[in-house]
């Protein structure tokens, strides 16, 4: 999580009818639309269905409580009273690492992004924390002085990645606790964490019962169902060109399930008139290039978010070789010259 200006832009969501009350007998559904700033310096936008704004407000309510609690619990810069979060984690006393109880909440996402890790070969890595705060020093500082923006000497940053173990991290499920036996190791969950918190967010209100919704948690789309009439939602993927004449590169049809893009043109900062995006390639140290975006669709907002940043690391055969290990998801593609791939199943998932 990378404080900053809010982002706005990135996976742009498309409600077709979102704004035509529907239903069959009795009181008819209208359209409610919630949008907060609060959570992961993104946007976050609730938008559902359903007889009166009392039962919308009360999900809202439930969506708040539990992204307030994801925000504060997934912080790796902020402290929080009476809470111990990745921050807490990450900290040092007296040089070291301390063993951390831990809300079962941040041992979920551990266990996730340590499931990940392995099913990528790496590629999505939790424990990059001590080289991406390197380059969010360096990017922060960019910001505020673009004249005197700069980027992390190479030495520091391979000095940093020694320190990237991912088996430096000590869980115990039973006690609930964490210990990072490197003292200069790191967690930076920011490649999982929205995906993560969307897609439990959406589980426990499924639970109960909720469906006609669609949650935005900074591009990463959750589904909850369809529209009130029983069709999908229509969701779009922005186009990375700005100057472009179509707004969407690609339209899909969603019944639940969700729509993650990671993109090189959302989260930058500028040194010697070159763009340095935020996804960093784990075995150069630097942006990864390659692709405007990657957008990845599949039943679990976790596992679409973590893949959409796996596969921004890949070429295109080779992230299409990695999929056959998620036979759930599919992805598209869009090359830094404009050109676009995508799998055979996004292919007919999109909106004809």
């Amino acid at each position: 999580m990378r404080k900053g200006k809010p982002i706005i832009r990135g996976l742009a969501l498309l409600l077709l009818l979102a704004l035509l009350p529907l239903g069959g007998c009795g009181k008819r559904k209208q359209t409610y639309t919630e949008t907060s700033f609060a959570w992961f310096d993104t946007v976050t936008t609730l938008t559902g269905y359903e007889t009166d704004k009392e039962q919308f407000d009360a999900v809202w309510k439930t969506l708040r409580e539990e992204l307030d609690s994801f925000h504060k619990l997934y912080d790796i810069y902020h402290a929080y009273e009476g809470i111990c979060n990745l921050y807490t984690v990450n900290e040092r006393v007296d040089g070291v690492h301390r063993e951390v109880k831990v809300d079962e909440k941040i041992m979920g996402l551990l266990l996730f992004g340590a499931e990940i890790h392995e099913k990528t070969d790496g590629r999505v890595n939790i424990a990059m924390g001590s080289v991406l705060s390197l380059w969010h020093t360096y990017r922060q500082k960019g910001r505020e002085n673009p004249e005197e923006a700069s980027l992390p000497p190479q030495n520091e940053l391979e000095e940093a990645a020694k320190h990237t173990d991912l088996y430096a991290m000590i869980l115990n499920e039973e006690e609930k606790t964490v210990y990072l036996s490197d003292p200069h190791m790191l967690l930076d969950v920011g490649a999982v964490a929205k995906g993560y918190a969307a897609e439990m967010v959406a589980k426990r209100l499924e639970a109960e019962g909720v469906s006609g919704y669609v949650l935005n948690l900074g591009g990463n789309v959750r589904a909850l169902g369809g529209h009130a009439d029983g069709s999908p939602f229509s969701i779009g993927v922005e186009n990375p060109d700005r100057e472009g004449e179509e707004p969407y590169v690609s339209v899909l049809n969603l019944h639940g399930g969700s729509l993650v893009t990671s993109g090189s043109y959302q989260r930058y900062y500028t040194v010697a008139g070159k763009n340095y995006h935020h996804i960093i390639d784990p075995t150069t140290l630097m942006p990864a290039i390659g692709y405007r975006s990657v957008s990845v669709t599949c039943p679990s907002s976790a596992q679409a978010d973590a893949l959409s940043t796996a596969l921004f690391l890949l070429p295109v055969e080779e992230g299409k070789r990695l999929l056959t290990d998620f036979p759930d998801a599919e992805a598209m593609w869009i090359l830094e010259d404009g050109q676009v791939f995508a799998t055979d199943g996004w292919k007919e998932a999109e909106q004809k």
